[in-house]
């Protein structure tokens, strides 16, 4: 039952919390573009806490707002922190040698975006992904 939190310490841990939101994103009846945009968002929050985290959370849960139906997920991590959010908000940044199109993506993607982190505490970031 939601809300649904998904322990991220392996890497198959990132596929399930991705299937976990595809599905609830079908079953609140998201088109198939935001079911992948969804997924993908998730997969990259995930991999973020496993990556840098090592281990984390990402909670899934439905919302509803004034009659809106959406879909809200909460990454949470205590791992080193972010030194520089709005650089890691920058298309292209990356201390993984990765794309860099992972947290600018996710935040393009949804309605909504919200990261906190400090430095030595840890790491929060929201999303939320309305249905049209």
């Amino acid at each position: 039952m939601y809300p649904e939190t998904i322990k991220i310490e392996t890497e198959s841990d990132i596929v399930s919390a991705r299937q976990v939101g595809r599905n609830l994103s079908r079953q609140l009846g998201f088109g198939t573009v935001m079911q992948s945009r969804m997924a993908t968002s998730i997969s990259e929050l995930a991999r973020n806490i496993y990556l840098y985290a090592g281990k984390g959370i990402i909670t899934i849960s439905p919302i509803e707002r004034e009659g809106a139906i959406g879909l809200q997920v909460t990454a949470i991590d205590a791992g080193p922190g972010i030194p520089d959010i709005r650089k890691a908000l920058e298309d292209g940044y990356t201390t993984s040698g990765a794309l860099g199109a992972g947290l600018p993506g996710v935040r393009r993607m949804m309605d909504e975006f919200d990261i906190q982190s400090v430095q030595g505490e840890g790491t929060r970031v929201v999303i939320v992904k309305w249905r049209d």
